[in-house]
């Protein structure tokens, strides 16, 4: 759903504005012409004028008529997602109901009752912006329970939030930071889960655009200034292959891709090298035209001559023939050492497989008779099912459950008997047990994995094969939780330590009776309300619980008021604030930082998580007790707090002051030399006179790993100091990390 501005930006007259959309329509229809069947022009055109109409007085924030939005999502949907004439019919109405006169009846009379339950679906779902954090996860949860229902509801959401960030550049900036965290947060992962690799990797590049703009102009330039020698390096590699595969009469295209700047950025952090050593800045994909009966064995026999031309790396063999991922994905990956020492990845894949590679879910009802897939399918769809119809799960969680379970890669898991189960990243023996059932997950004493012996928090990998040891002795405790990743596993945990502690309870609520009837009042609702109230506790459940476990001895009862049988609590007594309650900050470091368009002086603190210093682009978060914490927009929590609690986020914005000095801190590697440390000290005491904190040198043969803590004014003045330090001879890197003070 895009927020809607009054004040045109651009200059077009009504009759310009009429061909445009005219012209956006008919592109459209080119686009889904191949899937029109007869009575469907109609519809499209009365779903076309319906939404023209609805939205005919509204513009977006760029000043363009709004209709051009709901056009586009639909041709995302068509072109993109490969949907078909009723989910175009959606995405033009899919902002109708919400935004306009036109209600849900007003579409089941004119297109029945299928597209009128996805349109409420989308309507449902439509308005994740600027709410609470439980509220927004809540949508989440909505997304997903219509997503169970009728996959193309998330298909089309998808399409709309692309079609979003495609046209975030007219939006306010703190606007833009908060639709990419959401973005990259849940959307993109979401995308990939339904195969859509091009639309996932697009969100993720456009959301860094906003959340790290340097880091993104600058591996654009780069690739931007490499694409020659690129493209060079490709036909050399791919010459021989073409000759091979000619000689055997496979039909096949041959192409090299350059991989996205955001999956770029990811190896440059995870490995910690610059952008020149990251080997595999492109793919090479083979896509061949077999039958499918044939389509594996041409695969393998592609694989094979590959393999005969460059020596592939074992490790990096990645056989998804035999075992598709959950969401269809189906191919060959290689990595081989192609000329001039560069590794290159190599996939492999047929015509329909490279469908499914683009289109996901909307290419697989086109083959739908292949059910091995199909049932894939609806295993993931029932597991979210199982896990979204438990509603005692609190929200935020929820979405962190959700992420984990649903969203992480998958590895394939065996039974004793053969049986393949499905499980995240990361899962563990007590995942798998709770996966095979409720029952056996809660006896779980440990697991035999491949025939050995492993305790329940044990990390599976994927061909496992996991047997499960049960005893009837054993009942879930709190630690499970710390070594579970699935949402079933959690759920039925906590379900478990609930009914324990609700028959602990138990007794507890009988001693809290006897005290409030020897005191002459009821027990009823409105008295044990107070006392939980007066303890600060969240439910009455909480309260029952301390008594019985001896955690609180209900003296406190003795200062409330008995007024006829309700009790009233004491009058708090005044006191002072506790000292951690105030920002731990130098009054001086007010005068920092400007909020909004005034120049108010707020007291803050800076995040220990990513240690921001002027010049960084921050954001303020409002915390509870502590005040304004700013966080780096680069922070590994920033994603998250962003997309979750966007109500509690402030603008922010760094006001010039030199007087003050920021603790941060570098990483320096290099060859050690003679000399090395006074050559570093030299550059920051020396010549930029900047102050040391702490200096730690560690020299293991022949290299030496440093890390040096300073105070700086701004990111002006460490960007300097780190290109000076780069330049002395010996050193290889320079970094920034966040240090701890």
């Amino acid at each position: 759903m895009e927020t809607v501005a009054q004040i045109p930006k651009y200059n077009l007259n009504e009759e310009q504005e009429k061909k445009l959309i005219l012209r956006e329509y008919r592109s459209l229809l080119r686009s889904i012409k191949a899937r029109i069947k007869p009575g469907d022009r109609k519809l499209l055109r009365t779903a076309f004028e319906m939404a023209a109409e609805a939205h005919k007085t509204m513009r977006r924030k760029s000043g363009e008529p709004y209709i051009l939005h709901p056009l586009a999502v639909a041709r995302i949907c068509a072109e993109e997602i490969g949907l078909g004439v009723r989910s175009t019919i959606c995405a033009l109405l899919h902002d109708t109901v919400e935004d306009t006169d036109i209600t849900l009846d007003d579409v089941q009379k004119e297109f029945g009752s299928e597209i009128a339950k996805i349109v409420d679906g989308l309507t449902k779902i439509s308005n994740v912006i600027d709410v609470n954090a439980s509220q927004q996860a809540e949508n989440f949860r909505k997304i997903l329970l219509t997503l169970t229902d009728d996959p193309r509801v998330i298909l089309i959401k998808l399409a709309d939030r692309l079609h979003n960030m495609r046209t975030l550049d007219s939006m306010k900036p703190e606007k833009q930071l908060k639709i990419s965290s959401e973005t990259v947060y849940v959307y993109a992962p979401l995308a990939h889960r339904m195969g859509l690799y091009n639309v996932k990797t697009e969100m993720e590049d456009l959301s860094m655009k906003y959340l790290e703009p340097e880091a993104y102009r600058e591996i654009a330039k780069k690739l931007a200034e490499t694409r020659r020698e690129r493209t060079r390096y490709i036909n050399e590699f791919v010459k021989p292959l073409k000759e091979k595969l000619d000689k055997v009469g496979l039909d096949f295209e041959i192409y090299g891709r350059p991989k996205s700047i955001h999956s770029i950025w990811n190896k440059m952090k995870k490995k910690g090298v610059g952008f020149e050593e990251v080997y595999d800045l492109f793919a090479i994909r083979i896509i061949i035209n077999s039958v499918p009966e044939k389509e594996k064995e041409d695969c393998w026999k592609v694989y094979s001559m590959i393999t005969d031309e460059y020596t592939p790396s074992p490790e990096r063999l990645r056989d998804w023939l035999s075992n598709p991922k959950s969401n269809g994905y189906e191919a060959l990956h290689t990595t081989v050492m192609g000329p001039q020492g560069k590794w290159v990845e190599v996939q492999i894949r047929s015509k329909r497989m490279n469908e499914i590679a683009e289109k996901g879910l909307a290419a697989h009802w086109k083959y739908k008779e292949d059910t091995n897939d199909e049932s894939r399918f609806d295993k993931w769809f029932s597991q979210i099912r199982e896990v979204i119809s438990n509603n005692d799960i609190d929200s935020i969680d929820f979405l962190h459950d959700f992420k984990r379970s649903f969203l992480a890669e998958e590895i394939y898991i065996y039974t004793p008997k053969g049986d393949v189960k499905m499980l995240p990243v990361g899962a563990t023996a007590l995942d798998f047990a709770f996966a095979v059932h409720t029952e056996v997950g809660s006896k779980c004493i440990g697991a035999k994995v491949n025939h050995k012996l492993v305790p329940i928090s044990h990390k599976l990998k994927s061909g496992d094969q996991v047997e499960i040891i049960t005893s009837n002795k054993q009942k879930p405790s709190e630690d499970w939780l710390n070594f579970v990743v699935t949402a079933k596993a959690r759920s039925r945990i906590k379900d478990a330590l609930k009914e324990v502690k609700r028959a602990i309870a138990d007794e507890g609520k009988y001693t809290v009776q006897r005290k409030l009837e020897g005191m002459g009042v009821a027990f009823n609702s409105h008295n044990i309300d107070e006392l939980v109230a007066y303890y600060k506790l969240p439910a009455p459940l909480e309260l029952y619980y301390q008594v019985a476990i001896k955690a609180n001895d209900l003296k406190e009862l003795k200062e409330f008021k008995v007024i006829g049988d309700r009790l009233e609590p004491p009058k708090p007594v005044r006191s002072e604030p506790k000292p951690e309650y105030h920002p731990l900050v130098p009054k001086k470091e007010t005068e920092l930082i400007i909020f909004g368009e005034s120049s108010d002086k707020i007291m803050y603190n800076l995040a220990n998580c990513c240690k921001p210093i002027p010049g960084d682009d921050v954001f303020g978060f409002v915390t509870t007790g502590k005040g304004l914490t700013i966080h780096r927009t680069t922070c590994p929590n920033a994603a998250k707090l962003l997309a979750n609690y966007s109500h509690r986020i402030v603008k922010t914005k760094w006001a010039k002051n030199k007087e003050i000095s920021f603790l941060t801190g570098l990483k320096i590697l290099g060859m050690d030399d003679v000399g090395i440390v006074n050559k570093i000290t030299n550059v920051i005491s020396g010549d930029m006179r900047i102050n040391i904190s702490a200096i730690t040198i560690e020299s293991t043969e022949g290299v030496f790993e440093g890390t040096i803590r300073l105070f700086v004014h701004d990111k002006e003045e460490l960007d300097e100091l780190v290109r000076r330090l780069k330049n002395l001879q010996g050193i290889q890197s320079v970094e920034r990390f966040e240090t701890e003070q």
